[in-house]
């Protein structure tokens, strides 16, 4: 009787495979979608910052990790071609001892931002607080137009939990071929040394996995609190 009901199981699994692939790629911005909000964004009225969410430092190998090279690299070029003013980069010490948003900023400097442009937001230990606190961080430096720039997938995301928290922010998702306008290979050197965090204790020591999921998911944000301020490398 079983082999009467493979064909069934069969049309099951696919299914599912189709409805999770699908799930995916209503959470991601297609390279089309991408051009064409770069495109308007080079018309429009410059960003006064636009946020770029932290990634962890490879403390071990010492150096930066692809996806964090890849997002700098993109506020390199946004802030480049003048559609942008200024960068807030977020992000704690979460997995690793060193401050992300610090890190990162080090590394912009060396690529050619100058620091008076370079605005760090230090609280953030996940994606949705990187958004929020930047946000009002950028509002209390006199910011009024301000975007999201991350990855595709991850801009998709931010913009939704953006929207639900009543954020005005604009959307600039990453685009690859102008990324890859950049010597990638080019060796950047910097000492990480300033944005080490003494006594630093890793997020997954700290907090349950359930605490975790739902800082994820921005339940752990702190409104009422003052650190809000503007804080510079």
């Amino acid at each position: 009787m079983l082999r009467y009901f493979a064909p069934l199981r069969l049309c099951v699994k696919k299914l599912l495979c189709i409805g999770i692939l699908l799930s995916l790629t209503s959470c991601v911005y297609w390279q089309s979608t991408c051009k064409r909000l770069l495109h308007k964004a080079e018309k429009s009225e410059p960003y006064d910052a636009i946020i770029i969410p932290g990634v962890p430092f490879d403390s071990l190998e010492g150096n930066w990790s692809p996806i964090m090279k890849i997002r700098i690299y993109w506020s390199f070029f946004l802030y480049k071609k003048g559609i942008a003013k200024n960068i807030i980069y977020s992000g704690s010490a979460v997995y690793t001892p060193y401050v992300e948003s610090k890190i990162m900023g080090l590394y912009a400097r060396k690529l050619g931002i100058p620091q008076e442009h370079i605005f760090i937001e230090s609280k953030a230990e996940h994606s949705t607080e990187n958004i929020y606190y930047s946000y009002y961080l950028g509002k209390r430096a006199g910011f009024k137009r301000m975007a999201i720039a991350s990855d595709p997938f991850q801009s998709r995301l931010l913009k939704s939990f953006a929207k639900k928290k009543k954020l005005d922010l604009g959307i600039l998702p990453m685009v690859f071929d102008s990324v890859e306008t950049f010597d990638l290979n080019e060796p950047i050197i910097i000492d990480p040394s300033t944005a080490y965090q003494a006594n630093f204790k890793s997020i997954e020591k700290r907090e349950s996995f359930w605490k975790r999921l739902n800082g994820t998911l921005g339940k752990n944000l702190k409104p009422d609190s003052t650190d809000f301020t503007k804080n510079r490398k």
